[in-house]
């Protein structure tokens, strides 16, 4: 028995257009339907609830993790090296100031060429230094881009002779966080989710209903999913350089770093897609224009299979671009997982999409066949099938081993898309059963109406405007002698009538239970469709299993510590009036290399205390280290935070936290924490 397709089916109960005679919009003068204030409702709130988890969530984790080094993290050499080694997970963009090595003073010392080592799975890439270096602490830093597009930044440090102060800059932030790694990240969301719409959106009208290309409300669902993608196409093309590099907002119309992405695999990427969106508005200009207007069927026939040839070729190019720069393009089996990578995305366009277009479908339009639909559902279920085979190779290749799932940020992202997943689809189910409890009768003169609608469409403003005319009563002559019609008056009152007839419709419509139900269903599908974009987006921009768990292999083997997130809780007063409280830090993971920190505030009460300023600062005494700045940003009341904060090497660190609770009164407070 074939197993149910899990999505929505729909059967058409009552025929009629979907757009008022005289040209006016079905229901004018009516009040929004409640329908249509839940859907907006319910996307708009899932819209910022993932907004908030894109702002409280850390900047995107490196994806080409350094594995190792020579000299060693912490290590003390009796003379100083010829050049710096680093060992990578995966191959990362070579450029120039990728590396840098600071004596204690500062002043850079090396030669400032990134030259690779790297042989079979081994991704090795070395910087020389100059010659006669002095004793003392030096600090590497580093900030590359990995081979799937994203940002690697992080800093340790050697001595030659004996650790020593030093006064080397530490980056504070992470590439790839602050404002605009949040940019970047909804950019990214963005252009999924118009992808999402474009494609789906355009399958569902062409492939399932091609009476849909005439529905207004199809046609700005799927130009809107265009419009999406191509405006967060060029913010991430413009946000490129500053968030693989500097960071800074100032930096993203700085036209040097927007040529230096061009030459870069993602910026090519980028200007690919922006081309192929030139081509894919011309497809949807004919595919609601010259396609939408055919009243001849050999020639409508004609004009579909051109369409039906040049918009998966279209679609395809936009999944590559996607597939060429990403997580597909770098690691195992890059040959097998770009194409893997492409289905996937076609498959989730296909289902999440053409989602979004029954959804419109059923609010908008007052008869959807069901063999339309019923099209729809094989396509649907196809589509989870590939989902599935896809899905199941992409997890094995990234996350490797059943302990990482829990063991592992991305393994648990991973079974939360599941779980979003499964739950999409037994909600899909119940859609399924509302489906099969209407009525089959009906449908045969719902297809005929449909048929019926363009030409009435074409006709309906004249035709009513002199049936009004003739008619009379309605006001359409002058009330004394036989003067001409008022062609407005006219208008006006083809616009009332057909607002009464859409209103009936719609009522007739909304009184049958079994419908109302499945609009309801898909209406949650849709809601748990934007969920799962979220998390997908999220999960793309997390470190894989595989590398994380490569990357602690490492540790474990040199004798690195693998530490632990730190929490401290001090009071503090200082001295003046409503000048005590508690402070609490929160160092996560607790280990060298970057780090998150968050910052709590509260009264004596335990009300959040929002103060003026807060500062922090990270000394190593032993190693004569630091002091390194950090300066936290304000997220809520009583709540401050750090992202990607360079802990340089393992330690016992003095922590220092200022705390000026007025323009005079201020007050430091310490801590010593063991890191690593």
């Amino acid at each position: 028995m074939r197993s149910p397709a899990p999505l929505a089916l729909s059967t058409a109960r009552t025929p009629g257009a979907g757009r008022a005679p005289g040209g006016g919009r079905p229901g004018a003068g009516r009040r929004r339907a409640p329908g249509g204030r839940r859907l907006a409702l319910l996307l708009a709130s899932l819209a910022a609830a993932l907004l908030a988890v894109l702002a409280g969530a850390a900047p995107a984790s490196a994806h080409a993790a350094l594995v190792d080094s020579d000299p060693k993290q912490g290590a003390v050499l009796d003379t100083a090296p010829e050049r710096v080694v680093l060992d990578f997970s995966e191959k990362i963009g070579v450029s120039e100031d990728a590396v840098r090595v600071l004596d204690p003073s500062g002043e850079r010392v090396d030669t400032g060429r990134l030259t690779e080592l790297s042989s079979g799975s081994r991704a090795r890439y070395a910087v020389k230094l100059h010659a006669g270096l002095p004793d003392g602490t030096f600090t590497v830093a580093y900030q590359v881009v990995s081979a799937d597009s994203h940002p690697v930044a992080g800093a340790f440090t050697f001595s030659i002779g004996a650790p020593s102060k030093t006064s080397a800059v530490v980056p504070e932030t992470e590439a790839g966080g602050g404002l605009v790694g949040f940019l970047y990240d909804v950019g990214r969301y963005v252009a999924y989710a118009g992808f999402v719409v474009l494609v789906g959106g355009a399958a569902f009208v062409l492939g399932c209903w091609p009476r849909g290309t005439r529905l207004r409300a199809l046609q700005r669902l799927v130009v809107s999913g265009w419009a999406a993608l191509t405006a967060a196409t060029l913010a991430l093309l413009l946000l490129r350089g500053a968030y693989t590099g500097s960071g800074k907002f100032a930096d993203v119309f700085d036209l040097g770093a927007l040529g230096d992405v061009l030459q870069t695999k993602p910026g090519a990427a980028l200007v690919s897609r922006l081309l192929l969106l030139a081509v894919a508005a011309l497809f949807i200009a004919v595919l609601f224009g010259a396609y939408a207007r055919r009243e001849d069927a050999a020639e409508r026939r004609d004009l579909g299979f051109g369409l039906a040839i040049g918009g998966p070729v279209v679609a395809l190019g936009l999944a590559s671009t996607w597939a060429l720069a990403e997580h597909a393009s770098a690691g195992l089996q890059t040959s097998v997982a770009m194409p893997v990578d492409i289905l996937h995305l076609l498959a989730v366009a296909a289902w999440l999409g053409g989602l979004a277009a029954l959804l419109v479908a059923l609010y908008r339009d007052p008869s959807v066949e069901s063999a339309a639909v019923h099209r729809f559902s094989r396509l649907a279920f196809t589509s989870v099938v590939v989902l599935v085979g896809t899905g199941i190779y992409q997890s094995w290749r990234q996350v490797g081993t059943w302990s990482a799932l829990a063991d592992t940020s991305y393994g648990r992202l991973l079974l939360v898309k599941v779980g979003l997943v499964v739950v999409l689809v037994a909600v899909a189910f119940f859609s399924r059963r509302w489906t099969n409890r209407l009525p089959a009768g009906g449908e045969a003169a719902a297809q005929a109406a449909g048929k019926r609608v363009p030409a009435a469409r074409k006709a309906e403003p004249k035709r009513t405007e002199k049936a009004v005319a003739r008619e009379g009563g309605g006001g359409g002559k002058a009330a004394e002698g036989g003067d001409a019609p008022d062609p407005v008056r006219a208008a006006q009152l083809a616009r009332q009538r057909a607002a009464v007839r859409v209103a009936k419709e719609k009522r007739t419509r909304d009184a049958d239970p079994l419908r109302s139900g499945l609009r309801r269903s898909v209406l949650w599908e849709a809601g748990i469709a934007v969920v799962l974009l979220g998390v997908t987006t999220v999960l793309t921009t997390t470190e894989p299993a595989r590398t994380e768990e490569q990357v602690a292999a490492a540790k474990s083997a040199s004798g690195a510590t693998s530490g632990a997130p730190v929490s401290v809780k001090l009071p503090f007063d200082t001295g003046g009036s409503n000048g005590k409280g508690t402070v609490q830090l929160d160092i996560d993971p607790g280990r060298p290399g970057a780090n998150a920190v968050h910052v709590y505030i509260e009264r004596p009460g335990g009300a959040p205390f929002d103060v003026p300023e807060v500062r922090l600062s990270l000394t190593l005494p032993e190693k004569n280290l630091g002091p390194i700045a950090v300066r936290p940003q304000h997220l809520a009341a009583g709540h401050w935070s750090a992202s990607g904060v360079q802990i340089p090497m393992a330690g016992d660190w003095q922590l220092g936290v200022t705390i000026r609770t007025s323009d005079i009164d201020q007050v430091t407070v310490d801590k010593t924490v063991r890191v690593g």
